[in-house]
């Protein structure tokens, strides 16, 4: 826990209790706790009940809403703050904290109620006329949302984002000029609004004004000159003036950023073969679609911002508002969900990918995020049915059947895995890795020999895949045989990846299955210091000491593989070891 304040939240309290000094200490005057006149009826003075003041139990309520939103617990939180209202209605803070948990919570109709009554209360609240603008555009009023923008530009003019909202509600309604007007004034207050140029380009491509949308587009790409959005956009206005060249030039640059690009590479397909569907106004007319200006696009790219800082409370505020008038944008609904997965608000989180249906191109992907909330929550089963689902649409997708593959491992469903690995081999016969994967689950459900196939078939194709190398020579070592190939087959790996402490142990445990057991003890310790928490290592370390007459240290490692394991087996293997150790000092003093 961060402490009952964060940020904003010490300012409210700081806040509340100032507001209710003078308050409270007359309240206390008023309900004094003894009354001398009582004071023979009852050996503490009056029996009277004290009466707490208001503001006191407004305090009591607003920390505990604190406490529950640094908790992830936003239903508590929401009754909380209600009951904080209900003890001070007239605390605009309180209020104005209450609608952004309605916001963030989806309910913007009450939402709007909370901050109208905290503008009221205090109506030079720039915060309150700001989300009472944000709440009033997501429900489509857009007038409202208009004059509560100004409002905000008259008590802060130096609001970016009064600005940013503003300008691009002049642009949904066409009015370009008033909107260009309104970025400029963005940029005159910042020459570095990334987002004040990037708005502007957009209004003059919407305006038809190509030159001085190249003009902004420049500026934002000097600010960021690895900005997918300016790219894509100089693209698109690359071909609207007919210039495929040079947009199929921006269209890659996109492509070295993001190589998962679908709408890039769907332009780039258009424009190399050349066959448009559409006449040439038809063209333009459906690229001017995709460059138009809105306050939801606003909102959900400064949401991003947002999310690529950090700070996903906040990008749920910003996304919760655009869903608020686009309930079917699911590209937004899929950046809200992964926003509450960062908070770690899964049931939330799952209920936005759950809503996402299959004909959306975030469909996928959607699914492999509850795949992966499900597999943290070890829901197995369901984690298996979303991955399944993201398979029928992408059925030779290697990324998901390898996802697919860790749940079944997971589930300890052996047969399924490797039925599935075989079907990544059959797709890629020279993919090292995947063989290497399939030998691992062979060697898991005590598949030996086909174990050692495979992995022996990963070095084949690459004899430098160093975790292939490793693992047979374990095998080899873990057996007991085929010592001195195994050796080889370690060094190999340790030349490729001479640090893995993982590596050195095999090395190891290749002396000590030799009976070479001070060299052994050797790169053990070397492993242990390397990877301190894993309790195999250490017991091998321990296995090495016993073996060579040290019981003390074998003792000690042992103590300490103890403490790390978790495994039934290991820990019931670690207290027989120990338990040996006893009874032969034990046997020793006898004699």
């Amino acid at each position: 826990m961060k402490g009952f304040f964060a940020g904003a939240a010490a300012t409210l309290a700081v806040t509340l209790v100032c507001s209710g000094c003078s308050t409270l200490r007359t309240d206390y005057d008023r309900f004094p706790i003894g009354d001398a006149s009582a004071a023979g009826e009852h050996p503490f003075g009056s029996a009277r009940p004290v009466e707490i003041p208001a503001q006191a139990l407004a305090m009591g309520a607003f920390l505990k809403a604190e406490v529950a939103t640094d908790q992830g617990d936003r239903t508590e939180a929401l009754d909380d703050y209600q009951q904080a209202v209900k003890y001070d209605p007239a605390n605009s803070l309180l209020r104005l904290r209450l609608a952004t948990l309605f916001v963030r919570n989806g309910e913007l109709k009450r939402a709007l109620d909370q901050v109208n009554e905290s503008a009221q209360i205090d109506p030079k609240s720039a915060d309150a006329h700001l989300l009472a603008a944000g709440i009033q555009s997501a429900l489509g009023n857009d007038q409202a949302a208009e004059q509560e923008y100004k409002t905000v530009l008259t008590l802060r003019p130096d609001s970016q984002e009064a600005y940013l909202y503003l300008g691009t509600l002049y642009a949904k309604r066409g009015d370009y000029d008033q909107a260009q007007k309104t970025f400029q004034k963005l940029i005159s207050l910042d020459p570095d609004s990334f987002l004040g140029y990037y708005y502007a380009g957009r209004v003059m491509v919407a305006a038809k004004n190509y030159d001085q949308a190249e003009h902004y587009y420049r500026q934002a790409l000097n600010l960021n000159p690895q900005s997918e959005l300016v790219l894509l956009d100089l693209a698109l206005l690359r071909e609207i003036e007919s210039k495929p060249k040079e947009a199929i030039g921006y269209y890659q640059r996109v492509l070295q950023l993001n190589p998962n690009n679908e709408l890039v590479r769907k332009r780039l397909a258009e424009l190399y073969v050349g066959q448009k569907k559409y006449d040439a106004a038809m063209g333009q007319f459906k690229r001017l679609e995709q460059l138009e200006t809105n306050p939801a696009d606003t909102r959900t790219k400064i949401g991003l911002l947002y999310f690529e800082r950090g700070d996903f409370a906040e990008a749920t505020t910003e996304f919760n508002l655009v869903l608020g008038s686009e309930p079917k944008n699911w590209a937004v609904r899929y950046y809200l969900g992964a926003a509450y997965s960062e908070l770690n608000q899964n049931d939330k989180a799952v209920a936005e990918f759950q809503e996402i249906p299959d004909s959306s191109a975030h469909y996928v992907d959607a699914r492999l995020q509850l795949a992966y909330l499900y597999d943290k929550q070890k829901n197995y089963d369901q984690a298996i049915e979303s991955l399944k689902q993201a398979q029928a649409q992408k059925p030779a997708d290697t990324e998901i059947m390898g996802f697919l593959i860790g749940v079944y491992q997971e589930k300890k469903d052996y047969p399924a895995a490797i039925a599935l690995a075989r079907k990544m081999v059959a797709l890629d016969p020279k993919n090292d890795k995947y063989h290497f994967t399939l030998g691992a689950l062979y060697d898991e459900n005590h598949q030996k020999q086909l174990s050692v196939t495979e992995m022996q078939k990963a070095i084949d194709l690459n004899p430098a895949n160093a975790p292939a190398l490793n693992y047979l020579g374990y095998s080899y070592a873990e057996n007991g045989r085929n010592l001195n190939e195994a050796e080889k087959l370690i060094k190999r790996a340790l030349d490729i990846e001479p640090e893995d402490g993982f590596y050195i142990d095999s090395l190891g445990w290749v002396y000590y299955q030799k009976g070479q057991y001070a060299k052994a003890i050797g790169e053990l310790q070397r492993a242990v210091n390397l990877t301190s928490d894993d309790p195999t290592i250490t017991e091998h370390l321990g296995d090495a000491y016993r073996k060579l007459g040290r019981p003390l240290e074998a003792r000690r490692e042992y103590q300490l593989a103890l403490k790390k394991a978790s495994e039934t087996d290991q820990v019931e293997r670690l207290k027989g070891k120990l338990q040996g150790l006893e009874n032969a000092g034990q046997a020793a003093q006898s004699h």
